[in-house]
């Protein structure tokens, strides 16, 4: 009979495992135990998780700290971020972006800008001083390229005596207690503009809708400007801004009668006219700005 030995034709006995899965001793089949080998990698699977799950807690914890830090030196400066976090201050103590209230302002609005045509529509609050320097200053006017030259000038509390044909009982009726006049040339044509007052816008407008084609001014000569449309054929405008009329008679210094081919005649009576309505409006732009200044 043949001698056995030890740790020959048999497996050997593994100290590290469960009974469950030592070899059976005096197993003659050769076969694996499947069973056993089944339920030892179950095991290791089991520790493969477990320590899976450790090391991911503990990497959450350390993240979440590093964000805590993170926020609380981006909201508290860059002394924050470094302090551990039991020196932290707790969320009651750490200053809130809703606790500031927004700044109010009380609501103001602005007076309204006075309106320069009050000013100028009544002679209760029309009270500047007004001439005929003050309406036609300086020595001569220029309109685009037109120079007027100016000539005399005159004022009257008497409108009617300055006036022509229907004009003075036009300016009666309706109560004109001044007619400032002046006279400008150029290349032989004249006009005489004429400003009318009266106490109130209303009056001035019914003057204006009473006037005719035979409602006219006056003209003024003198200071090197001859008599012109006493007789002759002129040119003449009604208009009123305010409590003001005013009038324009244009023609021509050697007498001609003025047709309506006569373009710079035409021309001369506008530049005038547009010229007084440009200085009563000045003057109820200067009284409003006065008067906001006060």
């Amino acid at each position: 009979m043949r001698r056995m030995s030890y740790g020959q034709g048999e497996p050997q006995w593994d100290p590290w495992k469960p009974s469950s899965q030592q070899p059976q001793w005096g197993s003659q089949s050769g076969s694996p135990d499947w069973a056993a080998l089944a339920e030892a990698s179950e095991a290791r699977n089991k520790r493969r998780r477990l320590l899976m799950i450790v090391g991911g807690a503990l990497a959450t914890v350390g993240i979440g700290a590093a964000v805590a830090v993170a926020v609380v030196s981006a909201n508290g400066g860059s002394e924050a971020s470094n302090r551990p976090a039991g020196a932290l201050p707790s969320t009651a103590h750490i200053p809130s972006g809703s606790a500031d209230a927004a700044p109010s302002f009380a609501p103001t609005s602005a007076p309204p800008p006075l309106n320069p045509m009050d000013f100028i529509s009544s002679a209760k609050k029309d009270t500047a001083p007004i001439s005929a320097d003050t309406l036609f200053p300086g020595t001569q006017l220029t309109v685009g390229t037109n120079v007027y030259k100016k000539g005399a000038t005159a004022s009257t509390t008497n409108c009617a005596s300055a006036a022509l044909r229907t004009l003075p009982a036009v300016l009666t009726r309706n109560g004109c207690t001044r007619l400032i006049r002046a006279t400008y040339t150029k290349d032989g044509v004249a006009v005489t503009v004429g400003v009318a007052l009266f106490d109130t816008a209303a009056k001035a407008t019914k003057a204006r809708q009473e006037a005719d084609n035979k409602s006219i001014i006056a003209s003024l000569s003198g200071q090197g400007v001859p008599a012109f449309c006493r007789t002759a054929v002129c040119r003449s405008t009604t208009n009123t801004y305010g409590r003001y009329a005013y009038f324009t008679l244009a023609g021509f210094t050697g007498g001609k009668d003025v047709t309506t081919k006569d373009a710079k005649v035409f021309q001369a009576g506008d530049d005038l006219a547009e010229f007084a309505f440009r200085q009563i409006r000045r003057r109820g732009e200067a009284q409003a700005s006065a008067a906001a200044n006060q």
